[in-house]
C-alpha cells in the first residue's frame, strides 16, 4: 500500500507541474510581450492633416482587427510640430516604436543610430520586384532603413489652355531643357500680353511666367543632375558642386531668370506661397512632385504632365522623396515584431494602399496598386508619366546632414539667381560651405 501511495503521489505531482507549465505558457510567464498572441501596445507616430489623420485612423482600426494582439497608440501632429517633437523624443530615448519619416530625413535618423536595420526583414518578407522605391532607403553599405509609405516623384506640369492660347505645341518626351526654354519664351507674357519673344516685352511687369521654379526638388536639382552634375559624390560625404556640368546647368537657370522666363526667389515673394504660381495660372509650366496634382485639380486647371526634359547629353533625372515607415532601434522582441507587422501590413495589403491612394497625395509603393485603374484614372490624364519616371529617378543626395547642406547651398545659389554674383562664384562658395557642413559631421564619426 505504501508503494502504491507513493506512485500515486508522484503522478499527481507530475500532473500539477504539467498544468503549471501550460498555464505559464498561456500567460506569457508574466511578460506581456513574451509569447505569440500576447497583447503588445505599439506606439505609432506620423505627421498629418485633418484629412490624412482620419484615413490613418481607419487603417489603424483595420490593422488592429486583423492583429487582435496588437493595440496601436497613435501620436500625430502637423508636419513641423511632429518632427520637432520627434527630435526631442529621440534625444530623450522615448520616440515612437514606429514612425512615418519624411524620405529626406531617413538617413539623419539612421546615421545617428535611432533606427532598426530592416535589411533582413525586407529580404525575408518583401519582393523587390513588387515595389517602387525600396532602394531609395538603402545606404552606401547596402543596408535598408525604411519601407516607403508613399512616393513623391517629379515630372513636368503644363497648362494646356496657356499652350493653346500661345499656339505652342504641348511638351513631348523628346524635349530637352533648351526646348523647354524656347517654349517658355512664347509662354511668358508681360502685363500688356506681349510674349518674351516680342522686342517690346516688359520684363519688369511679368503677368505670366513660362516656367515656375522652386528650391531643390522642384527647381535646381533636376536641372543639375540631368546636365550631369549634382551636389555630393556616391559616398554622400564629399561635395562635387564646383564642376563644369553644374556650371552649365546654373548658366541655363540664371539665363532664364535674367530673361524673366522663370521667377527669381524675390519674384516668388509676391505670391501667397512659392508653390502658388502654377495653380494660380501665373505660370504655364512647373517642375512638380505628385502631391502638386491636388492644388492643380482643386484650381480646376486644364493641365497634364509629362517626363522632365533631357540634358545636353540625353540624360534625364527625376527627383524622388520616398516618405517611409521606420522602426525605432529600441523596439525589440515582440514589440519589434509588432512594429514590422504594421510596416508589412502597409506594404503588402493592396486594400490598405488603395485606401491611402484615394487621398491622391502620393504614388503608391506597390506596383500592382500604382498600375491599377483606380490610381491611373482621373486628372492628370497622363499619370503614367509618374511611373515611367522611376526609370531615371534618384534621391536628392540625402544624408545625415541633408537639411544643413541644402540650406548652405540655397544661400549661395540664390545670390546667383538674384544676379548678385556670377554662377561660377556661387558654385565655388557653395562647394566650400557644403563641404564644411559635411566635414563637421562625418569627421567626428
Amino acid at each position: 500500500m505504501k508503494h502504491l501511495t507513493y506512485k500515486r503521489g508522484v503522478l499527481i505531482l507530475a500532473v500539477l507541474m504539467l498544468s503549471s507549465m501550460i498555464l505559464s505558457a498561456c500567460s506569457g510567464g508574466g511578460d506581456k510581450k513574451g509569447a505569440s498572441g500576447d497583447q503588445v501596445e505599439l506606439r505609432l507616430g506620423y505627421y498629418s492633416s485633418a484629412q490624412t489623420d482620419a484615413k490613418m485612423q481607419e487603417l489603424v482600426k483595420k490593422f488592429q482587427d486583423s492583429h487582435p494582439n496588437i493595440k496601436v497608440k497613435t501620436e500625430s501632429s502637423p508636419y513641423g510640430q511632429f518632427f520637432q517633437k520627434l527630435d526631442t523624443q529621440i534625444a530623450a530615448g522615448n520616440a515612437p516604436d514606429v514612425w512615418l519619416s519624411d524620405g529626406v530625413l531617413v538617413p539623419k535618423y539612421a546615421e545617428r543610430g535611432a533606427l532598426k536595420d530592416l535589411t533582413e526583414l525586407i529580404g525575408k518578407d518583401l519582393k523587390h520586384d513588387d515595389y517602387y522605391g525600396l532602394d531609395f532607403n538603402k545606404d552606401a553599405a547596402g543596408k535598408y532603413w525604411g519601407v516607403p509609405q508613399g512616393i513623391q516623384i517629379g515630372v513636368l506640369y503644363y497648362n494646356k489652355d496657356m499652350f493653346d492660347a500661345a499656339k505652342v505645341t504641348y511638351p513631348t518626351t523628346d524635349w530637352t531643357w533648351d526646348d523647354l526654354k524656347a517654349a517658355a519664351e512664347k509662354l511668358t507674357l508681360d502685363a500688356a500680353g506681349k510674349p518674351a519673344t516680342d522686342p517690346q516685352f516688359d520684363g519688369k511687369k511679368v503677368a505670366q511666367y513660362g516656367l515656375t521654379f522652386f528650391s531643390i526638388t522642384e527647381g535646381w536639382m533636376p536641372v543639375l543632375k540631368s546636365f550631369g552634375g549634382g551636389v555630393l559624390d556616391p559616398t554622400l560625404t564629399k561635395s562635387v558642386i564646383n564642376s563644369p556640368e553644374n556650371k552649365k546647368a546654373l548658366d541655363w537657370i540664371v539665363d532664364g531668370m535674367k530673361r524673366h522666363l522663370l521667377p527669381t526667389p524675390a519674384d516668388l515673394k509676391s505670391f501667397q506661397s512659392n508653390m502658388a504660381p502654377f495653380p494660380s495660372k501665373a505660370a504655364a509650366m512647373r517642375i512638380g512632385i505628385y502631391a502638386r496634382t491636388l492644388d492643380a485639380n482643386n484650381a480646376g486647371l486644364n493641365y497634364d504632365v509629362t517626363l522632365l526634359p533631357k540634358g545636353p547629353d540625353g540624360k534625364r533625372f527625376s527627383p524622388v522623396i520616398a516618405n517611409s515607415w521606420v522602426i525605432n532601434k529600441k523596439a525589440e522582441g515582440k514589440l519589434g515584431d509588432a512594429a514590422w507587422e504594421w510596416v508589412k501590413y502597409w506594404a503588402t495589403e493592396d486594400e490598405a494602399q488603395k485606401e491611402w491612394a484615394s487621398l491622391g497625395e502620393a504614388v503608391p509603393v506597390k506596383k500592382s496598386v500604382a498600375n491599377s485603374e483606380q490610381f491611373l484614372n482621373g486628372k492628370p490624364a497622363n499619370k503614367k508619366a509618374f511611373l515611367d519616371s522611376f526609370e531615371f529617378a534618384g534621391t536628392l543626395d540625402v544624408n545625415a546632414v541633408w537639411s544643413e547642406w541644402v540650406g548652405k547651398f540655397n544661400d549661395n545659389i540664390n545670390r546667383a539667381f538674384q544676379g548678385e554674383v556670377p554662377p561660377d562664384q556661387a558654385l565655388s562658395s557653395a562647394d566650400k560651405d557644403v563641404q564644411q557642413v559635411l566635414d563637421e559631421f562625418y569627421k567626428k564619426k
